[in-house]
C-alpha cells in the first residue's frame, strides 16, 4: 500500500504533463446503518479521531427541530435548508438568514459567527463596488447560529454566549453529534471552529455511521429521526441555500436527491448520506484539500449510485486548466481508491441490514 507518515493512503493525485506533481492522502469509512456500526468500508485510518467542522451543520440543527423551535417560529423549507449551510453569501442566502433571525424576534447583531467575505466572488465584488466590509451575516455560518439562536430563544435560554462550549445549547448539540454517532466525546478532543462554535474530534467510522443514521433514521429516536428526515429534506428542497449556485454540495443536492443527502467542511472533511442505501460516508484529506475530497467523494458516489456518474462527470474528469483554459493536467482518484471503489461497483440493493463480514 502506498501510505504516507500518518499511516493513510494516497487517496488522490494531481497530474501536469505525464507526472505526478502533487498527491493527498487520507481516510475513508462507509458504514451500514444498523446498531452496531459496522463498516461496509475503511480506508485508511479510520478510527483516528478528526474534526468534522462545518461537515456536521445537518446534526447541529437538529435542536431547531426537535425542539419544537422550527414549528413555533414557522420556519420555512429555505430558513431550515440555510441553518445547515455553508452558505456563498449571495443576496438568497442572506435573505434566508434575515428571515429566520426575524421570525425568532432577533438580528444580524445577535450573530456571534465573526466576518468575513462571501464565497460568492459576484457578491464580494458587490460590497466592494459598494465601499462596505463584510458583516457577520456574510459569514458562511450565519445560517447555522442564526438557526442556534433561535433554538436558545425558543427553549427560554440566554442567547448571549451560546456559541460557548459550556452554554446548554452547546451541550445540548454535543448530546445528539454524541448519541447519533454512538461514540463518547472527548473534552480533551474539543476545539473551537472558524465560527467560534465547539467542534468535536471523533473517528471517521463513527461520523459515517452518524450519517448513516441520518439518513435512514435507524437507531434514532422518533423524534430525532423525524428531526433529521426533515431537515434533510429542507436541503434537497432548497439546495443552493445549502451551498451556493456551482458548488459541489449544491449540486448533488439537487441532481442526486433524494439519493445523495452531502455536506462539506474546512480542512478536507467531506460527509453523505445515502438514504436509500442505508449506508454514511465520512472522508477526510490529511493535507485539508478541497480537491481531493470532492473528487474523492465523487468516485465513492459514482461507485455506489449508477446516476451519479453522469452529474458528477466534470468532477471525476478534474481537468487542470490554465489561465488561458488550456488543459494541462488532471486531479484523478488513485490506484488505492480505485481498488477500494471497484469493490463497491457490484449492486447495492442488497446492503441495509447486512453486515460487513457478509459483503
Amino acid at each position: 500500500m502506498n501510505e504516507t507518515v500518518s499511516g493513510n493512503p494516497i487517496l488522490v493525485e494531481v497530474t501536469r504533463g505525464s507526472l505526478v506533481e502533487s498527491r493527498h492522502s487520507g481516510a475513508i469509512a462507509i458504514a451500514i446503518a444498523d446498531a452496531q456500526g459496522h463498516l461496509l468500508l475503511g480506508l485508511g485510518d479510520v478510527g483516528r479521531p478528526v474534526f468534522p467542522r462545518s461537515a456536521v451543520k445537518a446534526l447541529q440543527a437538529i435542536p431547531l427541530v426537535e425542539s419544537g423551535a422550527a414549528d413555533a417560529f414557522g420556519l420555512g423549507e429555505d430558513e431550515l435548508a440555510v441553518a445547515c449551510a455553508s452558505h456563498s453569501g449571495d443576496a438568497v442566502h442572506l435573505e434566508a438568514v434575515r428571515s429566520l433571525l426575524a421570525k425568532a424576534g432577533l438580528d444580524e447583531s445577535d450573530l456571534a459567527c465573526g466576518a468575513h467575505w462571501p464565497v460568492s466572488e459576484a457578491a464580494t465584488r458587490e460590497l466592494i463596488r459598494a465601499g462596505r466590509r463584510p458583516q457577520a451575516i456574510h459569514n458562511n455560518c450565519s445560517g447555522k447560529h442564526a438557526g442556534m439562536l433561535a433554538t436558545a430563544v425558543y427553549l427560554g435560554l440566554d442567547p448571549r454566549g451560546y456559541e460557548r462550549p459550556d452554554h446548554p445549547l452547546q451541550v445540548m448539540i454535543a448530546r445528539i453529534i454524541s448519541e447519533t454517532c454512538g461514540v463518547e466525546l472527548e473534552r480533551a478532543r474539543i476545539g473551537i471552529d472558524g465560527c467560534s462554535v465547539p467542534t468535536w474530534a471523533l473517528p471517521l467510522g463513527a461520523l459515517a455511521q452518524g450519517f448513516a443514521r441520518l439518513g435512514t433514521g435507524e437507531g434514532l429516536s422518533p423524534e430525532r429521526a423525524r428531526a433529521g428526515q426533515r431537515l434533510v429534506q429542507a436541503c434537497f428542497a432548497s439546495p443552493v441555500l445549502v451551498a451556493g449556485e456551482e458548488r459541489f454540495d449544491t449540486i448533488v443536492l439537487r441532481d442526486l436527491a433524494p439519493s445523495a443527502f452531502v455536506k462539506g467542511g474546512a480542512e478536507g472533511v467531506h460527509c453523505a448520506a445515502l438514504p436509500e442505501l442505508g449506508l454514511g460516508i465520512a472522508l477526510k484529506i490529511d493535507d485539508g484539500a478541497k480537491r481531493a475530497a470532492e473528487l474523492a467523494l465523487s468516485e465513492v458516489l459514482a461507485a455506489l449510485l449508477p446516476q451519479a456518474r453522469p452529474v458528477l462527470a466534470k468532477q471525476l474528469a478534474g481537468e487542470v486548466l490554465n489561465w488561458r483554459s488550456i488543459s494541462v493536467g488532471r486531479v484523478a482518484a488513485s490506484a488505492e481508491l480505485e481498488r477500494a471503489v471497484g469493490t463497491l461497483n457490484e449492486p447495492r440493493s442488497h446492503v441495509r441490514g447486512q453486515l460487513a463480514g457478509d459483503v
